[in-house]
């Protein structure tokens, strides 16, 4: 089977012009590590990107990789005319037995359905329900990208939902649903090292800064913990822009915390010091508002950490019933404090067990195998 992955290169989101080697989303790059694994599987990743950028031709036996430069014009300005075309031509010359939009955040999903070949997309971020509940304006890009993935869900053969709460939103817009988790990488399966217990409490919260993932209320409650005396280091993983008004609200907020030593910024992280930070962690708090399936919290618990974490979204499905694990409502900020607070209080116990269950669920082969299920499933109707 002849397989197109449309999705991001990394590098181009990033602006790593310079990176002679491309990276993707980690759930795509999961994907790719289940993908190079199947026998009789033929995988080809083609993205867009602004600018040339040396790349090397194949990233495994069975993986080929092509980068597609499109002008400036092709982008959101003509709603990705450019990229779509792009992508087309490319086909024309693959010929692919199906193409898999990775995700609706940009042209994957669009260029998928105008593809001309069998087609399936993947929800990686809920656009349209992202920008109804942050009240997107008419007009704007989060605006723009919600219509654009209804456009696009209509048109796809069927859509890989993430979660139950990722089916229930995309159901009523698409022909049909595979609820089929995200994959993690190989590297989080890895044996965890023996090493001593950190003497002061590690808590971490990972992700992008951002409105929905919280971070600059979680710091209320750093202080609070603080000002009541508990002796720990609070530690936020992702990028933090000063140039938007919450990543600079963020940095302004976070600064006197750092010189008082309780809260620190650490930035982005590869994955192996991803992982790293993880197993040096005593918990991770992730308090977001919105998730289509909360990739973190999965490989913090397929690492045997300790999480505290609302009950939206994908993580209901990922930790319920998990050992270690406390679930919140949404606004439940007091709750969470006074759980930390008697954590701590406790000596920071730990649970164990976990890392099986997520190895079970999300390892790439497993989700590489489903995927290739499906696609012979829509194949086969199509016929």
């Amino acid at each position: 089977m002849k397989i197109v992955q449309l999705t991001t290169d990394a590098r181009e989101h990033y602006k790593d012009y310079g990176n002679p080697r491309p990276f993707f989303g980690t759930a795509p790059e999961a994907l790719l590590q289940g993908f190079a694994a199947q026998p009789g599987v033929e995988v080809h990743v083609v993205a867009c990107v602004r600018r040339f950028m040396p790349t090397p031709v194949q990233l495994a036996d069975n993986i080929w990789h092509h980068t597609l430069v499109v002008p400036k014009w092709g982008w959101m300005s003509t709603l990705y005319h450019g990229c779509i075309r792009a992508v087309r031509r490319k086909l024309r010359e693959l010929a692919p037995d199906i193409v898999h939009g990775q995700g609706t955040e940009r042209d994957c999903a669009l260029a998928a359905v105008r593809s001309g070949y069998p087609n399936v997309t993947t929800i990686h971020g809920n656009m349209a329900e992202m920008a109804r509940k942050s009240g997107a304006k008419a007009g704007s890009f989060h605006w723009l990208t919600g219509k654009l993935e209804n456009y696009a869900l209509k048109r796809t053969a069927g859509v890989f939902c993430n979660s139950a709460y990722t089916e229930n939103v995309v159901w009523p817009r698409a022909r049909k649903v595979w609820r089929v988790p995200n994959a993690l990488r190989n590297d989080f399966f890895k044996p965890k090292p023996a090493s001593p217990r950190p003497t002061r409490p590690i808590l971490t919260t990972i992700g992008v800064i951002a409105p929905w993932k919280r971070q600059v209320e979680t710091l209320d409650i750093a202080a609070e913990l603080h000002q009541k005396g508990f002796d720990f280091e609070w530690q936020f993983v992702g990028d933090a822009s000063p140039a938007g008004a919450y990543g600079a609200d963020f940095l302004r907020k976070i600064a006197p915390m750092t010189r008082a030593g309780f809260a620190k910024h650490l930035g982005r992280k590869n994955v192996d010091e991803l992982i790293s930070h993880l197993d040096a962690a005593s918990a991770l708090i992730h308090f977001s508002a919105e998730e289509s399936f909360g990739l973190v919290v999965a490989e913090a618990l397929a690492r045997d950490l300790k999480l505290f974490a609302t009950q939206v979204g994908g993580m209901v499905d990922i930790a319920s019933g998990l050992p270690g694990v406390d679930l919140f409502e949404l606004n439940d900020w007091d709750g969470l404090r006074d759980a930390l607070a008697a954590w701590l209080r406790a000596g920071c116990p730990q649970a164990s067990g976990a890392s099986r269950t997520i190895a079970e669920r999300y390892s790439p082969a497993a989700v590489a195998q489903r995927h290739l299920e499906i696609y012979r499933e829509v194949l086969s109707t199509r016929s």
